[in-house]
């Protein structure tokens, strides 16, 4: 049984840097045409920083909400090339994804960076996307839950949540990501109740019920979606290579939706 905070399923799309400014402008008015059908889900659309301010516009007043792929972990300061959530904030951007396999893999992300911009963020009133997943070699030497846990603590340890945070955790196996591999939906339950044991060793279990959502991310499409979202502890989707076509999307949506 999910939570209270559950019933609403929340869906992120995460276009990476796959977009040219002209498709992700054209994919975001498509998004805004169909996101009627989204009534009863929590859709995020998270372009890339250079079409914030274009995508905030076309999507204002629409069933989708604006988000980002990233942020710098101080509000303000010399550093050439980042971006702050109050920068973020002033765009509309309410939830950020932070800690993607992507970036702990290509720019080095460390659990003490993650765990400075979730500070920050929860500390503006943001919603942070904590990504967490185990790689191949990880998960072949039965180290999976090790990791697992080990990520969830370098992020959140000496951290709180009052009654105003939010925060979501996702869970995306490395190895799935982008491979267009289905994941065994009983696995899924089994690792995000793993998580949320790692999540109750930090807060309460009664904060975790009411203010975390774990939701699962690893080649999502329409004909899965609707296999993930039946399990109790999934309380969404993050969605990559399917969130670029507004069809496929809007199937993703649907899926969510009926499960």
């Amino acid at each position: 049984m999910r939570g209270n905070n559950h019933k609403q399923p929340l869906v992120i799309a995460n276009w990476k840097m796959k977009l040219t400014a002209s498709a992700a402008l054209d994919l975001a008015r498509k998004i805004k045409k169909a996101s009627a059908k989204y009534r009863g889900a929590e859709v995020v659309v998270c372009p890339s920083f250079t079409e914030l301010g274009a995508v905030a516009d076309i999507l204002d007043g629409s069933g989708a909400a604006l988000g980002a792929q990233d942020c710098f972990w101080e509000e303000q300061g010399a550093f050439t090339g980042e971006v702050s959530p109050k920068q973020l904030a002033a765009y509309g951007v309410a939830t950020v994804i932070v800690g993607h396999s992507e970036r702990r893999e290509h720019l080095r992300e460390s659990g003490d960076m993650i765990h400075k911009k979730i500070r920050v963020l929860l500390s503006l009133g943001m919603r942070p996307v904590l990504c967490v997943g185990e790689s191949f070699d990880e998960r072949a030497e039965g180290q999976k839950e090790v990791s697992l846990a080990a990520q969830v603590h370098q992020a959140l340890d000496g951290l709180w949540l009052t009654r105003a945070h939010e925060l979501v955790v996702a869970y995306e196996p490395v190895w799935v990501i982008g491979s267009g591999q289905d994941i065994d939906p009983n696995e899924i339950e089994h690792t995000h109740q793993v998580i949320r044991q790692s999540l109750c060793d930090i807060f309460t279990p009664s904060v975790v019920d009411e203010h975390i959502k774990i939701i699962y991310g690893g080649s999502v499409d329409p004909e899965n979606v609707g296999r993930y979202m039946a399990k109790p502890s999934v309380a969404g989707v993050l969605v990559g290579t399917a969130s670029l076509d507004a069809t496929r999307f809007s199937a993703v949506v649907a899926g969510a939706l009926k499960s």
